[in-house]
This record gives C-alpha cells, structure tokens and sequence, in this order.
C-alpha cells in the first residue's frame, strides 16, 4: 500500500500533467464537491491541495464529524436525513448509543479553527471516550495518531455499521487519514482527465460544451484529429477571452456615462 502522502502527490502530479494549456487546477478542481466526497473540511483540502500538512485532529474527532458530515451530505431521497434510529438499527445498536456518542463531540473544536474548551462536567471524559475505542489501536507510523483497530470495540463496531448502512460495506471512510480520503476523491477527477486525453473530442465537450466536430473530408487519423481539436481548442479559447474583455469594456463605458 502506498503511503498516504505519496499516494496524493502523485494524483495531483498526474492531474497537472493532463490539465493541459488553457486550463488551471480550479477549473477541474472543486474544492465543495471534493470536500463532501471525502468528509475533509473545505479548508483543509485547499491545504492538501497546496501541498501543505492538515492540522492534528483527534481520531475520534475526526469519525464523529464524519458521521455528522454523512447524515448531512448522504440525504433520503426525499431530501430529508436520516435519523439516528434509522442508521443505528442497521446494525443492531440502540438510536441513544449513537446520539451520545455524536453529541458528546460535538462542541470538540474543528482541526482548522483549535481552541481551548473546559469540559462540562456532564460531558464524558476525555479517557472515557477513549475507552469506546478498541483496545489494540496502533499508531501508525507517518504521523504518530492512534487509530482504532478495524475489528473489536464499540467504536469500531460503529464505523462498521455507519459505513455498511452509507457505502453499503465497511470501507475505512470514517477513520481515514485527510491524504488518502482526499486522494480517493480525486480518483474520479483524474479517470475523466485520463478520458479526455484518450478521446480528443471530451475535452471540447467538457471545456465549450461543442456536442459535435462535422469532418469535411475522409476519416482523419488519430494524430490529425489531436491536431483539429487542439486548432479549436484554442479558437473557442481566445473567443471567449475576448468576451470576457468586451464586457468588461462594456461595463466601463456605461459606467463612464
């Protein structure tokens, strides 16, 4: 398995070599559809994105706004979310076990924004907490967090549950470290951007939204092809630069009079 951290890189390397002329990283990049799809809050997938280290986060911390972050993202078809007692009898666990648990992080700082907070004294402690996760947890090596152990404990037991009723299996969603959930978001981006390099015609239809290229004359090589797409490719571009610079101009003018 990859590490983490490299693992990220070296998608975000892959997406930069495919973007190609004419586009930036925010134009195939969103940052709110990333941040749903892998539960990493919006700012720290900026920073990611940038290269740089996310903030220390408790691992607890972390699958309790994640259970929270599905509840909010993953909705009914009706629009509206789903209870604790409908996700808690899933797995054979009572709606209080999971509210508790949920309500009693609940006012834990968030990793971007850290300060200090006394605790209730009807709020569980710190090593109470604690000791919902399994007792075989192992720190892992890159960045020294203690993670619970897949198998055995409530905690565990939990994230198992949550991720078969949203995912439909246990998948690791909840507990993953930011790296490898942001890295397994962009797998998506980066199978587009891998389609439009095989087919010249994506990237026209994705970047101008042109449904279809008339070809005048017998069936074009593969090569002559990139060559037609890539001519127009760069007429749609310099186009729409020069709309962009006509309303501006447009605007001062009116505002001039």
């Amino acid at each position: 398995m990859r590490e983490t951290r490299r693992a990220l890189a070296e998608t975000l390397s892959r997406i930069g070599s495919l973007i190609g002329d004419g586009r930036s990283r925010d134009d195939v990049l969103d940052v709110e559809q990333l941040s749903n799809e892998s539960g990493v809050p919006r700012d720290v997938v900026r920073m990611l994105l940038d290269g740089e280290e996310p903030p220390a986060e408790d691992i607890t911390d972390r699958i309790v706004r994640r259970i929270v972050h599905l509840r909010e993202t993953r909705l009914r078809p009706d629009g509206t979310r789903h209870s604790y007692d409908e996700i808690a009898a899933s797995y054979g666990a009572s709606r209080a076990s999971l509210s508790n648990l949920v309500n009693s992080r609940r006012k834990t700082p968030s990793p971007q924004t850290p300060s200090p907070q006394t605790p209730s004294p009807h709020t569980p402690s710190r090593r109470a907490l604690s000791q919902q996760v399994s007792s075989e947890q192992v720190p892992s090596q890159q960045t020294g967090e203690r993670r619970p152990a897949r198998s055995g404990g409530p905690l565990a037991s939990t994230q198992a549950g949550i991720e078969t009723f949203f995912f439909g299996q246990p998948n690791g969603w909840l507990s993953a470290e930011p790296q490898a959930s942001l890295d397994n978001a962009l797998q998506s981006v980066l199978h587009g951007l891998e389609g439009e390099a095989a087919d010249p015609m994506a990237r026209l239809r994705s970047t101008h939204g042109l449904r279809e290229l008339a070809a005048r004359a017998p069936q074009l090589a593969e090569e002559e092809l990139q060559l037609v797409t890539d001519w127009i490719d760069t007429i749609l571009q310099r186009r729409n630069a020069q709309r962009v610079r006509g309303s501006g101009s447009d605007s001062s003018h009116t505002e001039g009079h």
